[in-house]
C-alpha cells in the first residue's frame, strides 16, 4: 500500500472516531494544572489572559457557526460512519478555505491550550492537531476527488486547505439559518464554557492552595448549561429546530 493510501486509510479511521479520540488529551491538559500559578503573580492579569483565551475559542465557534449556518443538506454534518457529500460547496466560507470546520476546531483547541500559559502545551496541541486532522482532511479530499472529479480539482487549486485567503469571497446562495446552528453547535458551546469553568476552578485551587470557585465563571457555566439543556431538549423531543432541506 502506498504511503498516500495508508494516510487516507488512517484518516478514514480517525474520521469515524473523531467524536471520541480527542478525549485522550484531557489527562495532558489536567497534568498542567497542579503547577498552575497566576500569570505575573496577579489574579487580575490572569483573568484578562483567560478572557483572551476564551475569545480565541469563541472565534473558533464563530467560524463553525458561519460554516454550519449556510450548509446545504448533506454537508457539514456530524456523520461518523462514512463520508457524505451530496454537493460540492465552493461558496461562502468554502470559497476562502477548504476545511473551515477544522479551522474552527483548531481555534477552539488553541484557546484552551493557551489558558494554562504553558508554552509546550500549546506547541504539543498544534503538532498533534496537525498530525490528526491532516489525515482526516486527506481522506475527505480523496472522497471528494473521486465523487466530483475536475470540479474538486479546480476548487482545490484555487482555495487554501486550512489558512484562509484574505480575498476572493463568493457569497453563498444558501440562506443563513440560526435554527440549524442551534441544533448542531450547542455541544461545542457547552464544551468551551465547561472546559474554561473547570480550568478556572482547578487552577484557582492550586494557585491559592484552597478550594475556590469563581462566581463569575460559575454563573457563566450555569447559564451555558441551561442553554445547552434547553437546546438539547428541543432537538431531541420537538421539531422546532428542524429545517427542511438542511
Amino acid at each position: 500500500m502506498s504511503l498516500r493510501n495508508q494516510l487516507e486509510r488512517n484518516g478514514s479511521w480517525l474520521f469515524r472516531h473523531r467524536s471520541y479520540l480527542p478525549l485522550v488529551a484531557i489527562p495532558v491538559f489536567l497534568a498542567c494544572l497542579p503547577s498552575f500559578t497566576y500569570l505575573g503573580a496577579s489574579h487580575a492579569l490572569n483573568e484578562a489572559w483567560q478572557m483572551v483565551c476564551l475569545m480565541i475559542s469563541f472565534a473558533g465557534l464563530a467560524v463553525r457557526i458561519i460554516t454550519v449556518g449556510r450548509a446545504p443538506l448533506g454537508t457539514s454534518g456530524r456523520n461518523t460512519r462514512e463520508q457524505v457529500a451530496q454537493t460540492l460547496t465552493t461558496t461562502g466560507i468554502y470559497s476562502v478555505v477548504r476545511h473551515p470546520l477544522y479551522l474552527g476546531n483548531y481555534l477552539i483547541l488553541t484557546g484552551m491550550a493557551l489558558w494554562p500559559h504553558v508554552w509546550w502545551l500549546a506547541v504539543l496541541s498544534s503538532c498533534v492537531f496537525t498530525l490528526y486532522y491532516e489525515r482526516i482532511m486527506l481522506a475527505e479530499e480523496a472522497f471528494l476527488r473521486g465523487r466530483f472529479g475536475d470540479a474538486f480539482e479546480t476548487w482545490a487549486a484555487a482555495t487554501p486547505a486550512f489558512l484562509p485567503r484574505l480575498r476572493g469571497w463568493k457569497p453563498s446562495p444558501v440562506t443563513f439559518c440560526w435554527r440549524t446552528v442551534l441544533q448542531r453547535e450547542y455541544n461545542a458551546f457547552i464544551l468551551i464554557t465547561g472546559v474554561f469553568f473547570v480550568f478556572d476552578m482547578i487552577g484557582d485551587c492550586f494557585a491559592e492552595r484552597r478550594w475556590h470557585v469563581g462566581s463569575g465563571w460559575f454563573a457563566v457555566f450555569i447559564a451555558s448549561f441551561v442553554i445547552f439543556a434547553t437546546l438539547r431538549t428541543l432537538k431531541k423531543r420537538t421539531r422546532l429546530l428542524q429545517v427542511e432541506g438542511r
